[in-house]
C-alpha cells in the first residue's frame, strides 16, 4: 500500500450498528434472552457479561463504513469499552434501577397569609371596638365598686353590732341608708345607721326592745375620743310581760309575790298583782330620769301606806337609766295598752375611746 497520496480507510462501528448487530446475532446464533434469564435466575452477574461478551463476538460487521473524517466524534458516554476490558458493575440484585424519569414536583397548597395582629390604635379607630372597650372597662369597674360596697358595709355591721350588742346585751340587726358605704368610709362620716334590737332585753330589762337612728358619725379619733356622733334617737318599748320578769327578778320581797302586770294607758298607770294584794304606780320622767311612783297600794281590800312599797320601786327605776354611755337618757315616757314606750336620745356626744369604754374598742 503505498503511503503518499493514499487515505487510509478504517472501519468505524457505531453504536447504534452495534445494537442492530446483536440483535441479529441474538436471533441467529445464540439465545439472548434465554442467556440473560439464566443469569437472572442464578443471581451471578458474571454469566451475564460473558454471554453478551459472546453475543458481540458472533455478531456479524456489518456496520456503516465511513472514513474518520466523516465519523463524529462519539460521546464518552456511548463508547462502549474494548472487547476484554473491564465492563461497568452491574447493579446489584435486587438493587433499584435508576428511574428513566421523574415525578412532577408536588404542589404545595397555596395557604392563607398569617393574619396580623390589629394594633391598638386600629381598634381606637373601630367605633364597634371602641364601644367594646369601653362597656368592659365600666363592667369590671362596676363589679369592682360593688364588690368593694359590699365588703365596707359587711365590715360597717360587724363594728356597729359589736358596739351596740355590747351596750344594750342583745342581738342586734344593723342597716345602713342608701348613700354609698364606700363615700362614707372614705370621709370617715356615716348617716342613717339603723339598729333594732332582738327585744329579749335591755341589759337587765326584760322584755325591752329598741329602735336606734344615728346620724352625723364622724370617726375622728383624738386622744380623748374616738369621734363624734351628732343625733341618736332611740324608741324603747317594753311589754307588761317584760315589767313582770323585771320586777320578779331585781326587787327583793315584793318580786317574788307580783303575779301579773297589766297598763291603764287612760290614767298613765301600771298595775301590779299579788296575792291580795295589788300595787297602782305612775311611771314619771324628770330631769332625765324615770321613777315609778306608787299610787295606790291596797291588801285584803284595805289601804296601805305607800312608803312601804316606795323605796323598793325607786331603787328599780333608778338602774332603767344608769349609767348609759354619751350621755344617752330618757326624753319621753307614755303607757300603753301593751306596756311602755319611751324615747331615748344624745346630741353631739363624744363617742368614747375603748380604754374608756371597751364597748367601743372596735371603732
Amino acid at each position: 500500500m503505498s503511503v503518499r497520496g493514499t487515505m487510509t480507510s478504517r472501519t468505524i462501528v457505531s453504536p447504534n450498528s452495534m445494537i442492530d448487530s446483536i440483535s441479529r446475532a441474538s436471533s441467529a446464533s445464540i439465545d439472548f434472552a434465554s442467556a440473560a434469564s439464566a443469569a437472572t435466575a442464578t443471581k451471578d452477574f458474571a454469566y451475564a457479561e460473558s454471554a453478551i461478551q459472546v453475543a458481540l463476538q458472533l455478531a456479524p460487521q456489518d456496520p456503516e463504513v465511513l472514513t474518520a473524517a466523516e465519523q463524529p466524534a462519539p460521546a464518552a458516554a456511548d463508547v462502549p469499552p474494548a472487547y476484554g476490558a473491564d465492563a461497568p458493575a452491574a447493579a446489584p440484585y435486587g438493587g433499584d434501577v435508576p428511574p428513566t424519569s421523574y415525578p412532577a414536583p408536588q404542589q404545595v397548597p397555596a395557604t392563607d397569609p398569617p393574619k396580623k395582629r390589629r394594633g391598638v390604635m386600629e381598634l381606637l379607630r373601630d367605633p364597634m371596638s371602641l364601644i367594646l372597650i369601653i362597656v368592659i372597662a365600666l363592667a369590671l369597674s362596676a363589679a369592682g365598686v360593688v364588690g368593694g360596697e359590699f365588703y365596707a358595709r359587711s365590715r360597717g355591721n360587724s363594728v356597729v353590732s359589736q358596739s351596740v350588742q355590747c351596750v344594750v346585751q342583745d342581738k342586734v340587726d344593723v342597716q345602713f341608708g342608701a348613700t354609698p358605704f364606700l363615700w362614707q368610709v372614705a370621709n370617715k362620716h356615716y348617716d342613717h345607721i339603723t339598729v333594732t334590737t332582738a327585744g329579749n332585753q335591755l341589759r337587765f330589762a326584760k322584755g325591752m326592745k329598741a329602735q336606734i337612728q344615728i346620724d352625723d358619725v364622724k370617726l375622728d379619733k383624738t386622744a380623748k375620743s374616738a369621734g363624734t356622733i351628732g343625733s341618736l334617737d332611740a324608741t324603747v318599748t317594753w311589754s307588761a310581760d317584760g315589767i313582770k320578769q323585771t320586777i320578779a327578778d331585781t326587787v327583793p320581797v315584793l318580786g317574788g309575790l307580783v303575779s301579773d302586770v297589766t297598763t291603764d294607758p287612760s290614767s298613765g298607770t301600771i298595775v301590779l298583782d299579788a296575792p291580795m294584794t295589788q300595787i297602782v304606780a305612775k311611771p314619771t320622767l324628770s330631769d332625765g330620769t324615770i321613777s315609778l311612783k306608787v299610787e295606790q297600794l291596797t291588801g285584803l281590800g284595805f289601804l296601805l301606806p305607800r312608803e312601804s312599797i316606795q323605796p323598793a320601786l325607786d331603787l328599780f327605776a333608778s338602774q332603767l337609766t344608769k349609767d348609759y354611755p354619751m350621755g344617752i337618757k330618757p326624753e319621753a315616757l307614755q303607757v300603753t295598752g301593751t306596756g311602755v314606750t319611751a324615747k331615748f336620745g344624745t346630741k353631739n356626744a363624744t363617742i368614747p375611746l375603748g380604754q374608756q369604754d371597751t364597748c367601743f374598742s372596735g371603732l
